[in-house]
């Protein structure tokens, strides 16, 4: 248990004691007046702001994480499914990768608008946003990782007789779900920003609507709250794809570490 204790204060003490540095540094600058503490509050008025302003955040995250996990959720069925039938045809594969590079692109600034204006107000443009921005690292990362699947365990199934499927699922996808996390996490680190995209574009509630309000109204104060509690919420997000990782490859951290 000491040494799992150690491992866990060895991952959080140092970018937590980077955040103090930065914290108290963003606090005694902004107090020091530069800027105005209007144009730039000391992070202590930020956090009591926030807190003071707490119903009407909480409100407007709920459906901001909504957005996120839907559109999470429907971008990892597309891109499994895609990532299968790229692995599948080596056709699909130089055929459809530069027209999905090639879709990357195209600004969210400019994209955002155009869906909303496609499919309305509602839910469906921010998580088809979502989606489409969170799409590419997971297909990428799942491509790449089918791909580096070891020649002699398939060289040995097929010797064995078995079919493309039996090699899919026993050889190239557990190999591949390395590189599918790696890819998930820089996914993940988009669909916040997707989301409150698309808010800024159209929406009713979310912290897309809260920034453009507490913008509108000079609250920097507010903004840079929502602003932080987006981060936070990437944040977690990210570190629960470890703990994700952790129980559906547990072999692959003690490889690591082995290899350490």
């Amino acid at each position: 248990m000491s040494g799992r204790v150690a491992r866990v204060l060895k991952l959080l003490v140092p970018p937590v004691a980077l955040l103090l540095l930065l914290g108290a540094a963003w606090e005694l600058y902004a107090r020091g007046g530069a800027l105005g503490r209007d144009v730039l509050p000391p992070l202590s008025r930020v956090a009591s702001a926030g807190w003071d302003d707490r119903a009407s955040l909480w409100q407007n995250l709920q459906p901001t994480i909504v957005e996120v996990l839907v559109g999470f959720a429907v971008s990892l069925a597309f891109a499994f499914t895609v990532s299968v039938a790229l692995d599948a045809s080596g056709i699909a594969r130089r055929s459809v990768m530069p027209v999905l590079i090639g879709s990357q692109t195209i600004p969210l600034v400019v994209l955002a608008p155009l869906i909303v204006i496609w499919f309305g107000f509602g839910f469906t443009p921010k998580i088809i946003l979502v989606a489409l921005v969170t799409f590419f690292p997971i297909v990428v990362g799942l491509v790449d990782g089918y791909a580096s699947s070891e020649r002699d365990a398939i060289t040995l199934m097929r010797t064995m007789g078995a079919g493309w499927a039996t090699i899919f699922l026993q050889v190239r996808l557990p190999s591949a779900l390395p590189g599918f996390f790696t890819g998930l996490r820089i996914a993940l680190t988009y669909a916040v920003i997707a989301a409150i995209f698309a808010e800024y574009a159209g929406a009713e509630y979310g912290l897309g609507v809260y920034i453009q309000g507490a913008s509108a109204s000079f609250r920097t104060d507010l903004v840079l709250a929502a602003v932080l509690v987006s981060a936070v919420l990437t944040l977690a997000l990210y570190a629960a794809t470890f703990l994700v990782q952790r129980l559906a490859i547990p072999w692959y951290a003690e490889s690591r570490r082995a290899g350490a």
